[in-house]
């Protein structure tokens, strides 16, 4: 357990969050801005069904990145994972943060589901599945009811950190030292093809 700790452990869970934002934005507007101008030009073969097709292809592309542009500071904001002797919280000042101690859980886990996309890169879909020791918890934890059942978890609470595969790593870490033998280690959910 984390007695022996002084220091709260702390995961910056925003941390490289700018960067794929940005690359995310970048990509959806430069290439929905091509289509779009070349849709808009004549620049695209195949006809007036062609020419429509990639204008709303452009269109979906363009407003994905427009989306990216005013949430940025949702995307972007600073989120923390602290576990202490005491338990864990999930520092989000911008979103809803809550707190754990470890006597309310009696299972903690970190649960992955790798995509092997086509023609892509391998990316990890890393989530925290938190399942509570006693049926009161729900009423204790309200700020938690947006995670309850979330994405195929059972009788659990599941915090998604999206396509992080480099937090499992400290992750793992953290709650080994700290959550005792409630961790149940990290859980391959298996792989899919495509998009999650």
């Amino acid at each position: 357990m984390c007695e022996q700790t002084v220091e709260p452990i702390v995961i910056d869970m925003a941390r490289g969050t700018k960067g794929r934002a940005l690359a995310g934005v970048l990509v959806a507007g430069g290439f929905g801005l091509v289509a779009v101008i070349s849709a808009s030009t004549g620049g695209v073969s195949g006809g007036r069904v062609a020419e429509v097709f990639a204008l709303i292809i452009g269109a979906v592309l363009l407003l994905i990145a427009v989306v990216g542009l005013l949430g940025w500071r949702l995307l972007t904001r600073p989120r923390q994972l602290i576990l202490d002797r005491n338990g864990m919280r999930w520092h989000d000042p911008q979103g809803a943060p809550w707190a754990v101690g470890w006597a309310e859980l009696s299972a903690i886990a970190v649960s992955r589901t790798v995509n092997r996309r086509p023609a892509a890169r391998r990316m990890a879909m890393v989530r925290l599945d938190l399942f509570p020791a006693d049926p009161e918890f729900r009423n204790r934890h309200p700020e938690m009811d947006h995670l309850w059942e979330f994405h195929r978890v059972r009788d659990g609470y599941r915090l998604p950190f999206g396509s992080a595969d480099e937090l499992v790593a400290p992750l793992d870490a953290a709650l080994r030292h700290c959550a005792g033998p409630r961790y149940l280690g990290v859980r391959d959910e298996g792989f899919t093809v495509g998009l999650f």
